[in-house]
């Protein structure tokens, strides 16, 4: 049994950018690839790589983040409670974890630029850190 999560909406599409999600889905993984299943935690809202949500996940079993828009420093702070992220996804949250058990998504190697600048310069530049 494997556990993923993926910072969602409301409607259960991926956010785009992690620190501003709602909620995250836990989706709970046979070895047969079949989703057995789906819990929702509740996102508290603020910069990923400066919450607790990367323990609260780990705690809950998380072994892998699909994400779509995130930061180095969210994507360090995972990696350290050992979850390995996987970025650049979208879409229906359930159909993307179906889709990666099968092999079909791959991390897009793309980090969210603008996160990174925030921090590197110490200005907002218009940009909350919320990626």
């Amino acid at each position: 049994m494997k556990k993923i999560a993926i910072p969602i909406t409301a409607n259960n599409q991926i956010d785009e950018h992690f620190g501003h999600c709602e909620f995250y889905g836990i989706y709970s993984v046979s070895d047969e690839n079949t989703v057995t299943d789906v819990q929702t935690l509740k996102s508290e809202q603020g910069c990923g790589c400066k919450s607790n949500i990367a323990s609260v996940l780990a705690q809950n079993g998380v072994t892998t983040m699909l994400a779509g828009g995130i930061g180095a420093g969210a994507i360090s702070v995972l990696n350290n409670q050992g979850i390995q992220v996987v970025r650049g996804c979208s879409g229906d949250a359930k159909s993307i974890v179906e889709q990666y058990v099968a092999g079909n998504i791959n991390d897009s190697g793309q980090s969210c630029s603008e996160h990174e600048k925030h921090h590197q310069d110490g200005h907002d530049n218009g940009h909350s850190c919320n990626h």
